[in-house]
């Protein structure tokens, strides 16, 4: 497997995640497939919670790729199938985290995402 920029960012995550944040390495699961409209597409990092629902949604960039409207679309596409509570975007240098509110169908900025409880 070639190491691409967005693995690495990947990987890098994921160790935060599992040694910082302490979500157990059973509740992680990449590149998870998913069809929206027909078409196949795949998450970088999706998290589950202890019941087996969609927690967490991780998409990573590489550190070239700047984040922008386009990237929170993708991963908000995918979260109309999903139903995760958080989304975070990394592109290995800037990290969005954004917590879903979803009665008024939007997300709230957050500073940082919990730590696993």
């Amino acid at each position: 497997m070639v190491l691409t920029p967005e693995e690495w960012v990947r990987q890098h995550y994921v160790y935060f995640l599992i040694e910082e944040k302490k979500y157990p390495t059973s509740l992680i699961a990449l590149e998870k497939q998913l069809t929206i409209n027909n078409r196949k597409k795949r998450t970088d990092i999706l998290i589950f919670n202890k019941e087996g629902n969609h927690e967490i949604i991780v998409e990573c960039k590489a550190p070239s790729i700047k984040i922008t409207q386009d990237t929170f679309d993708q991963i908000a596409r995918y979260n109309l199938k999903l139903k995760a509570n958080y989304l975070i975007v990394t592109n290995g240098l800037e990290h969005f985290y954004c917590k879903m509110d979803f009665e008024n169908e939007t997300y709230i900025f957050l500073k940082e995402i919990p730590d696993y409880k």
